[in-house]
């Protein structure tokens, strides 16, 4: 829906909403009363045949965006993908291809790379200003309880992929690097409905990284904490320390006899709005000006095979080397 009301409200130049798809009846009808679109499909395949829709935005579950995109693909329709990509790399193989065979394009949702501050911290990595990358340290943790769905690892390949993608990509962004090796350790302790129909699933994760230039990186991920939403990220430089990210929601700060207390991000939705609005429009312009997007396909398949690679790593008790993985 933060999709859907960025292109209902016209906010987006040179794009408009025509249709939505959803199977859940009562979803889809109060996404069309608010977002004032008459076409509406429980079926996305239905959405496919029509004229009037040039482009798609795939916001399912994680399991059904190989299908839906190599199917948009072949019926040339350009394809903002929501992230994690796909559940395999051969998955994202096959996407890939699919766009590439049918010209059209297929962004992944890093909206992180849109987001002002990030872009912010990007630029001065660029300029120099703490030198030579060393460390990229990233934190995602979501206040809310997974999804029933989410619990089986072979839907959803777990949080690294549902909350973490977003670290992996920054750390991607930020160094400049590709993964080379991976050890992740991960444990349930906030999820006790998981435990006896989903042993492997995990709540709360840390993976270390060795990247091909030499740089390292640490990320954290955290479902269910309850506090608020919390992304922050730490780039550390030869002579120097960038950090992006604040858990306070302003700067107004409450002292009282019971102490001091300031609001924190409740959501990833109020946090990052803006970048979500320049991902959407940034997708279009991609379209319009037949350029590549910002966020590729092959960025998507780099996140799922450091997913894949730290669930492996978390499973089999060991670091996992990238380099290998495909041959193991």
């Amino acid at each position: 829906m933060i999709h859907a009301r960025n292109f209902a409200s016209g906010n987006v130049a040179g794009a408009r909403l025509v249709a939505l798809s959803d199977p859940d009846e009562v979803g889809l009808q109060a996404a069309c009363a608010e977002t004032g679109v008459s076409a509406s499909y429980a079926d996305w395949r239905q959405l496919l045949t029509l004229a009037s829709v040039q482009a798609v935005v795939v916001a399912t579950p994680t399991a059904f965006h190989h299908e839906i995109v190599v199917a948009a693909a072949e019926t040339g329709k350009h394809i903002l993908c929501e992230k994690p990509m796909a559940m395999t790399a051969d998955e994202c193989d096959a996407m890939i291809a699919a766009a590439d065979s049918a010209k059209v394009k297929l962004q992944i949702g890093f909206m992180r790379r849109f987001d002002q501050s990030f872009l912010a911290a990007k630029q001065r990595i660029d300029a120099g200003e703490i030198g030579a990358v060393v460390q990229v340290k990233s934190l995602t943790h979501g206040p809310t309880t997974p999804k029933a769905w989410m619990y089986d690892l072979q839907k959803s390949n777990g949080p690294l992929a549902e909350v973490n993608s977003h670290d992996i990509d920054t750390l991607r962004w930020f160094t400049g690097s590709e993964f080379t090796e991976v050890y992740a350790i991960g444990g349930n302790f906030r999820s006790p409905q998981a435990v006896d129909d989903f042993p492997d699933f995990y709540d709360n994760v840390t993976l270390t990284a060795r990247f091909r230039s030499g740089m390292q990186g640490v990320i954290f991920g955290a479902q269910g904490v309850q506090y608020g939403y919390d992304a922050r990220t730490e780039i550390l430089g030869e002579h120097g320390l960038i950090t992006v990210g604040n858990l306070a929601a302003n700067k107004v700060v409450t002292h009282t006899a019971g102490g001091m207390t300031t609001p924190v991000v409740q959501s990833w939705m109020h946090l990052f709005a803006g970048a979500y609005r320049e991902e959407d429009g940034d997708f279009i312009g991609a379209i319009r000006e037949d350029r590549a997007p910002r966020a590729t396909g092959q960025d998507g398949k780099a996140a799922v095979e450091v997913v894949i690679a730290g669930n492996r790593s978390i499973a089999e008790h060991k670091p996992i080397d990238l380099t290998r993985s495909h041959e193991s």
